[in-house]
């Protein structure tokens, strides 16, 4: 059963609970998925819904950020979620509420980073989707830079971290390879291999689904694993390393 299908407020925002809950609940009506033999079931997979909602409520924070939400953030906004056309209004009325709203971001960000608290590489990932987002219109705005260090600082990542996740949407092919990776450029060979696979095993989309990661989120994890895969070719070739 595709996300959408279960974003219909009521019984989803209950069982999520929180600011994320208070968001999707607000919306009215209920959330249920059909079976096979045509039975309502209760929905299921609050750190699907979570990471949804929380990309919802924090790129509405983040899209306005500079003054303005344009038309290349909200295109950009469609493409990391893959909205189907029947299911366009639900999120739009979710999006516009968070844009709306008096409530900061900030506990939006709490509470997804005490949902995830045992899966950074997911946190990260909810950070990548805000950077599609925000680099819609081929410039990050001072102000949304300051507002992704703000969430990921509340995730747990620091400086340095940021900075390697930054790295890998700005100015990709032309960032250093070995701050995309999040190694010394002194580290040993088998050090920065090791670190490769690593980042590998860790963003693979098949890994992130398991851990909470809705399935129209596949291509924003291939995404990352190609900036990955290609810092890890410039390193290789800049070492003579064997493919």
């Amino acid at each position: 059963m595709s996300i959408w299908g279960t974003l219909v407020g009521g019984a989803a925002g209950l069982m999520l609970g929180g600011p994320l809950g208070a968001l999707l609940g607000a919306l009215g009506g209920y959330a249920a998925v059909k079976s096979g033999n045509g039975v309502d079931e209760a929905v299921d997979g609050t750190r699907s819904i979570s990471f949804t909602i929380g990309v919802i409520a924090l790129g509405a924070k983040m899209a306005k950020a500079d003054g303005a939400v344009t038309i290349d953030e909200v295109t950009a906004f469609r493409e990391v979620f893959h909205v189907p056309d029947e299911e366009l209004k639900h999120v739009s009325r979710l999006f516009d509420r968070a844009k709306r709203e008096a409530t900061g971001f900030e506990p939006y960000a709490q509470q997804l980073s005490r949902l995830f608290r045992d899966n950074r590489t997911v946190l990260e990932e909810l950070l990548d989707a805000l950077f599609h987002i925000a680099k819609a219109d081929n410039v990050i705005h001072p102000a949304e830079d300051d507002f992704l260090f703000k969430v990921a600082h509340i995730f747990g990542f620091d400086r340095a971290e940021f900075d390697r996740i930054r790295a890998g949407h700005v100015g990709v092919g032309d960032a250093d390879p070995y701050r995309v990776l999040g190694i010394a450029r002194t580290a040993a060979d088998d050090a920065v291999k090791a670190r490769y696979r690593q980042l590998v095993r860790e963003h693979h989309p098949d890994t992130l689904v398991a851990q909470g990661l809705p399935q129209e989120f596949v291509n924003l994890a291939n995404e990352k694993l190609a900036a990955i895969n290609d810092a890890w070719d410039r390193v290789r070739k800049h070492r003579g390393l064997a493919p």
